[in-house]
């Protein structure tokens, strides 16, 4: 809206028309036709105050009376003051030694992955970074107001960082000393006339603008992330870039490890890369799988643990993040039991958000698998699944690190060859096996090294990469004592589905608390199952209630309050959810279901197709043939 300066003086004053118009209020009502109501005092005020919204204008556009707060007055100044939110807040001054206790206490409570800071936005999170205050330089604690802005300003040439010519020329040797070829990008170079080719398009699966727009909604959206992490090679699928930028731009967030593809492992090495990822962020083992998964239950007890915490919430949001092709939308359907998310065993299946009801307080988000434009090879963007098969050139290039990472005796079992020189003999006599020829009986190598990518992605190969340290025994039974995790699985019960051999073999560490944690941990699938058919056939809200009412019989979670100046800040620790053995941490009793939530738990209960025979509850010629007669 155009701002003027007011030229004609203060708007024109509201006035009752003394003639018989309709705006005036004691006009004569007799001999009016037409008019069913007369226009009351209060209507014609409500009116001429409608005039005044609006500028008066000439016929060529120009304001004559400008409309409210849109006129400058005489000063210059807008007439209008700028609301603000600090008009209603409290200033408090607090003693240096408070503060550093606030910033001390909350910044640990920050920094820990296993701890939760309860409403941050609240917190003057901001004292916390001293840094920010003092990167910007301040030039007038160096030198004074006067002698740089003032009238009589002596400051008229740049500070140098030298004195004299003898400074200038050593500092001038100084870098000459430090320059290095190898550093300058500017310098131009002689390749010999041989360049590299530019790289295939194919190799940027996952760098794209629009699955970065899918990433950044997944995570404005959620309350708890999940990276889904391929357990054969956990420290290849992550990415650092993923944590470090919820770390400083989004620290209110939660982010968890799901360690997916167990099943392809030896379970010692599950345990092992299970230990060493709790140090830094909570783990779970997982096996994505709609008939018999693993890890199921603890997942959605530490969901639910999640979801308690957000009590402000009516429910939360859980998003899946990800390298392509490690089982985000796989484990999703094995949380809901059934298919709603369409998998494939490649590559780039999912192509844009989409959010799944998992129960009543926690959605699930799946997200596209994302990849950060990092120095990775093309072998190993192909080995790590990121790549699909169908699209890639010269797949024989890279059957050779393929031999290189799994064992001769697993390929030996796999494809039944006996030996081979290199890649190419490998990939020659596997054609000559499986029939893949050309014209001329000559081998069709590309085909086969498709085949035996393929096997590579879909786990048909036995491959893991070792821990670090697996040589030596853990420093405490299962998981560290300072990082321990609130829900503890049971490594032994993982359906291992390839078979390895020699040195692969090993025993398994002692779990602690196990026998604690099989107690303890329900039976979540028939959890989950009864609770979405009812939410797709019932909507009355006492059946959702009935089911809230079950979640809060479980134990609270304790707190840790930390006292400071700006108040209390409430702090979740994950790792003190434990099964209670005292008096207090007994469970309070289940509260007593009314007879309408006994009636939707049997018809939920009971809501399984059973076959029935066509001929006994169809009215069909002869269904009583069999019949014997009455005599």
């Amino acid at each position: 809206m155009p701002k003027v300066r007011s030229s004609s003086g203060p708007p024109r004053k509201q006035g009752f028309n003394k003639s018989n118009h309709s705006m005036n209020p004691e006009r004569s009502t007799e001999g009016l036709k037409g008019v069913a109501k007369v226009r009351t005092k209060g209507t014609i005020k409500r009116l001429q105050m409608y005039r005044n919204f609006k500028a008066k204008r000439d016929k060529t556009g120009k304001i004559l009376t400008p409309a409210p707060f849109q006129g400058w007055l005489k000063s210059g100044t807008v007439a209008r003051v700028e609301p603000n939110q600090k008009w209603f807040g409290n200033s408090r001054v607090i003693s240096q030694n408070a503060l550093q206790k606030f910033q001390t206490e909350l910044g640990a409570a920050v920094k820990n992955p296993y701890q939760l800071v309860m409403k941050p936005t609240t917190l003057p999170i901001t004292l916390l970074n001293e840094k920010a205050k003092n990167a910007r330089v301040h030039l007038l604690d160096t030198e004074s107001f006067e002698s740089v802005f003032g009238r009589k300003k002596s400051r008229k040439r740049p500070n140098l960082p030298v004195k004299g010519l003898e400074e200038l020329s050593e500092l001038a040797e100084k870098k000459a000393d430090e320059y290095s070829d190898e550093k300058d990008l500017n310098i131009v170079r002689d390749d010999g006339g041989v360049r590299d080719l530019p790289r295939d398009w194919v190799m940027g699966a996952g760098q794209s603008k629009r699955i970065w727009n899918e990433l950044y909604k997944v995570i404005d959206s959620s309350d708890v992330l999940l990276q889904v992490l391929d357990a054969r090679d956990p420290m290849g699928t992550r990415s650092p870039y993923l944590e470090k930028f919820l770390q400083t731009e989004k620290p209110h967030k939660h982010l968890i490890f799901i360690l997916n593809k167990v099943d392809l492992v030896p379970t010692w090495v599950t345990q092992r890369w299970v230990a060493i990822l709790s140090k830094e962020y909570p783990t779970v083992a997982f096996h994505a799988s709609i008939t018999h998964p693993f890890g199921k239950g603890s997942l959605i007890n530490l969901l639910r643990q999640f979801a308690k915490l957000h009590i402000d919430k009516k429910q939360i949001s859980v998003g899946f993040i990800g390298y392509p092709n490690v089982g985000k939308s796989s484990i999703i359907n094995t949380l809901r039991s059934k298919k709603v998310c369409k998998v494939a065993p490649i590559a780039g299946e999912t192509k844009v958000w989409q959010y799944i009801t998992l129960m009543k307080r926690i959605y699930l988000i799946d997200c596209p698998g994302v990849v950060y434009p990092s120095a990775e090879t093309d072998t190993e963007k192909v080995l790590k699944g990121v790549v699909r098969v169908e699209l890639v050139n010269n797949p024989e290039d890279y059957i050779e690190p393929v031999l290189e990472r799994v064992k001769p005796e697993y390929i030996k079992k796999t494809y039944k060859i006996e030996e081979w020189k290199d890649h190419v003999d490998f990939l020659e006599k596997m054609a000559h096996r499986s029939g893949k020829l050309l014209k001329k009986g000559e081998p069709d190598i590309t085909s086969v090294a498709k085949m035996v990518l393929n096997d590579w992605q879909r786990g048909k190969l036995p491959f893991y990469c070792c821990p670090p340290g697996f040589e030596t025994p853990l420093p405490v039974p299962g998981v560290t004592e300072d990082n321990a995790l609130s829900v503890v699985q049971d490594f032994k019960k993982i359906r291992v589905g390839l078979t390895f051999e020699g040195e692969d073999v090993h025993s398994l560490e002692p779990i602690k608390d196990v026998e604690e944690a099989e107690d303890s941990v329900i039976d979540e699938s028939e959890t989950i199952e009864e609770q979405s058919s009812m939410q797709e056939e019932e909507s009355d809200s006492d059946i959702s209630n009935f089911y809230s009412d079950m979640e809060s019989t479980e134990n609270e979670n304790e707190r840790e309050f930390a006292i400071s100046t700006s108040g209390a800040f409430a702090v979740e620790d994950l790792r003190k959810r434990k099964k209670g053995k005292g008096p207090e941490d007994e469970t309070p009793p289940i509260k007593k279901l009314t007879s309408k939530q006994k009636r939707a738990v049997e018809r939920a209960q009971k809501r399984k197709k059973i076959g029935s025979n066509f001929y006994e509850v169809t009215n069909v010629k002869n269904r009583n043939r069999n019949k014997k007669k009455v005599v």
